[in-house]
């Protein structure tokens, strides 16, 4: 009996291997995949501007980190008792407006650092509507709750969001060699668009992101959206607002991604990585106990090994929550 949908995902060539570095850029949905790769102990970076839903945005910041730009006094704009940047989600926000300008600035250089030596960028798309200032024309990332008539929303033609993801290719290209890319859109529908409206938005963004694959060997596209909206297309795998996928939905796409995405090799080590952090994560309600104490014990046991097996790995969170010496 069928139970859902069959799909086939595509391999990239290579495989992601463990010791790789990646880059995660995009929608909320990103944060998902990237606690998942965190807690598996790859190597991520993840959202360096917070998150962004529309290409413009995602390209801008990209191109950013590549030239390893610094952010001005002159560029944060004051408002509702807050320093705000157009191209920084609010979580950078802050009172002060030098502390909110060295946050951005220390995450763009890290951000240029890591993004040099990464083996892999992912970039979730959430959104083809695009904010543009009614002054100066000038496209923003976040609206940071400004008054509405600031801004002028335009739905990006495939076109331009072809034209702007391609340039972006090209400058990685010369900025890192090496660098492999996956696209993958959003799952999460932007319903406050319209359903209709999010339908042609979504449908912009698959149509780029695949001229792009089509394009260029190095680049890859992985199917959540598809995965979430056609073959599992339950309301049993989204939260209580209908709108954005569920502990469980985001689990199998994972589980797809884990299996499609990981070389063998890597798929041994993540599973490894999860137990140990789900063990790290564990609330303990007796520590005092035998029991918890033999448990401590067989972890340290675990990571003592790990770390002659994996030097690349940092497992410092998890020797201090079992109280390593």
């Amino acid at each position: 009996m069928i139970t859902s949908l069959p799909i086939h995902i595509q391999s990239p060539e290579p495989l992601i291997q463990h010791q790789d570095k990646l880059m995660l850029i995009g929608s909320c949905f990103t944060e998902h995949i990237g606690k998942r790769l965190s807690d598996a102990k790859f190597r991520v970076t993840e959202n360096p501007n917070g998150i962004l839903f529309n290409p413009l945005s995602v390209v801008k910041s990209v191109q950013s980190y590549m030239n390893a730009e610094e952010i001005e006094a002159s560029d944060l704009f004051y408002l509702n008792e807050i320093w705000n940047h157009w191209n920084f989600h609010t979580r950078f926000s802050e009172v002060d407006q030098q502390q909110a300008l060295d946050e951005m600035n220390a995450s763009i250089r890290n951000a240029h650092t890591f993004l040099k030596e990464a083996d892999w960028l992912m970039i979730t798309l959430g959104s083809a509507f695009q904010y543009f200032l009614n002054e100066g024309d000038r496209d923003v990332a976040n609206c940071h709750r400004a008054p509405g008539q600031w801004f002028d929303k335009k739905l990006l033609s495939i076109a331009q969001i072809s034209a702007a993801l391609e340039e972006m290719i090209g400058q990685l290209k010369a900025f890192n060699p090496y660098l492999n890319i996956i696209f993958t859109i959003s799952p999460v529908r932007h319903i406050r668009d319209g359903v209709v409206e999010n339908n042609r938005s979504k449908a912009r963004l698959i149509e780029a992101v695949h001229e792009m694959v089509q394009q260029y060997a190095h680049c890859h596209y992985f199917p959540a959206y598809e995965l979430i909206i056609d073959v599992l297309r339950d309301y049993r795998y989204y939260d209580i607002d209908m709108v954005h996928p569920n502990f469980a939905a985001t689990g199998a796409v994972w589980e797809q991604f884990y299996k499609a995405y990981l070389s063998p090799e890597a798929q041994s080590v993540a599973t490894k990585m999860l137990e140990l952090s789900t063990a790290a994560n564990h609330k303990v309600r007796f520590p005092e106990t035998q029991a918890y104490e033999k448990f401590r014990s067989s972890q340290l046991q675990k990571i003592t090994r790990y770390e002659k097996d994996y030097p690349y790995i940092d497992f410092g969170r998890e020797k201090t929550i079992f109280n390593a010496e």
